[in-house]
Order: C-alpha cells, then structure tokens, then sequence
C-alpha cells in the first residue's frame, strides 16, 4: 500500500520547483510579447503588460519580402513534413533489410552509416551545394527535402535497425505462412509494430529539419522558398531592438513544433522505454 510519507512530499515540492524554473524562460517570452511597443520601453522584462495585446503577432505575420513569417512557416511545414515521411518511407525499408540480412555486406553497410552518424554535415556542405545546382535543386524546398532526407537518413537507419533487431521473426513467418508477401509482410505487419520507432525517428528528425539554419540560409537565402529560421533572420536583423517582435516570431516558431510533440509523444516516449511490448 502506498503512503504519503514526508519523502514523498518533499519530492513533490523539488519535481514542482523544477517545472517552474524550466517555464520561466517562457514566462518571460509570452509576457515581453504581448506588450505594446511604448510599454515595452517603460517596464520591466519581468513585469506582466498592463495591456495586452496581439498586435505583435499581426505585424509579425503580415510582414512581407524577405522577412515574410508566414510564407516561411509554411515552407517550413512543407520541408519538415516531406523530410519526416521520407526518412520514415526510405529510412525502415534500408533497416529493415539490414537488420534481417545475414550476408556480411549487411554489417559493413550499417557501419557506414554509423560513420555518417558521426561526421559533420557540414565537411560536405560545398559538394552538396555544387551538386544541388547543377541539377536546379538550389532555392526550391523539394531539393531541401530530399537534401534532409540524404543527411538525416543515418540517423534514421540506426534507430530503426535497433527495433527491427528486437522483433521477433514469428510475425513475419506467421504472415508468410498465411500467404501475405515480403511487400505486404512489411507493411501490414512489421511496420505498425515500429510505432514507438517511427514516432521517435519523426521528432528528432523533425526537430532538427525545423530548427536547421545554416543549411536553409545557404540552399534557400534570397529565394522564394526560404524557411521560418530564415525569415526570423531577416526580421531580427530589421528590428534591431524591438523584442516585444522578436519574442512573438519566435513563439510563432515554437507552436506548430510543440503541437507536433505533443501529438507524437506518447510513440517518442514508448520507442526511449523499450520499444516493442
């Protein structure tokens, strides 16, 4: 039986005291928001608006050229989605085969990957470039999508390769027993059994597609097709000092990525907790 014991309460207390100095930041973000511009200059950072309001927000989004926010979060919906579904389509079906072959060149190639893993992106970032202009692939978001899906697919590989390895055989061959073929073995079976897998691989990689600068800002700057981090770039860069327009752009960037978590979270934290049950 379980009793509340001072252990407990104590415990409590130190878990509660954590959450809100990690909200804190975010305290500071909403409230510096939603000031309007004159008060801005004459309160606190940590003081709350007398009056707030969402004109921050307006002005952000209705901004227009380089610094359009709202042409860029779509883009970045776009990029962030297509390089998710590619990893997941591209990045299990190598696991798979890889994690289920028994020839030595299965090894060797997963190694490989794990050697991508560690080398930078950016030691290619010149040749990727060269090659993604002569085949026109330069400011459009499908040559970033398919740029993502190259670089992140190691990571890919190697989380999927860990769960394919842990599945026991007995659901394929059951399926195989009842006729289904290796195409149909895999994705009516083996596939939805990776859902913790695919829930994690989508929001490290969608993390990282989303919050990814440097390469939008060389593939994408001064295109049509540039990114929210771009935009954010060429925003902040006119405002100078207003942060009440700063910290809206950026709670505008936090909010499609949070909801995605937390949509996803439940797969994320089963696929850190064991994977399979």
């Amino acid at each position: 039986m379980f009793r509340y014991t001072k252990a407990t309460a104590l415990r409590e207390v130190l878990v509660w005291a954590v959450a809100l100095l990690t909200l804190l930041p975010f305290y500071f973000l909403v409230i510096n928001a939603l000031k309007p511009d004159e008060e801005l200059l004459t309160t606190g950072s940590s003081t709350p608006p007398s009056r707030p309001t969402l004109e921050n927000f307006t002005e952000v989004l209705t901004a227009g050229g380089d610094s359009n926010i709202l042409l860029g979060l779509f883009h970045s919906v776009v990029i962030t989605v297509g390089s998710i579904l590619g990893l997941v389509a591209f990045g299990s079906l190598a696991a798979y085969v890889l994690a289920r072959t028994t020839a030595r060149w299965g090894s060797v190639a997963f190694y490989l990957f794990l050697v991508a893993i560690v080398l930078p992106t950016q030691l290619g970032l010149i040749p990727l470039y060269i090659g993604a202009r002569q085949v026109g692939l330069v400011g459009s978001v499908w040559g970033m999508i398919v740029l993502y899906v190259g670089t992140l697919m190691p990571l890919a590989v190697f989380l999927y390769a860990g769960f394919f390895r842990n599945l026991p055989r007995d659901y394929e061959e059951a399926a195989a027993l009842d006729g289904a073929g290796p195409a149909r073995v895999f994705l009516r079976v083996v596939l939805p059994l990776m859902a913790p897998a695919t829930g994690t691989v989508a929001i490290l990689t969608g993390l990282i597609v989303w919050n990814d600068f440097f390469t939008a800002l060389i593939f994408l700057g001064g295109s049509d097709s540039q990114t929210l981090t771009v935009s954010m770039y060429y925003y902040v860069g006119s405002l100078v000092s207003a942060w009440n327009k700063i910290f809206a752009i950026v709670i505008i960037s936090m909010i499609p990525i949070l909801a995605f978590y937390l949509f996803a979270q439940k797969r994320f934290i089963q696929g850190f907790a064991g994977g399979i049950k």
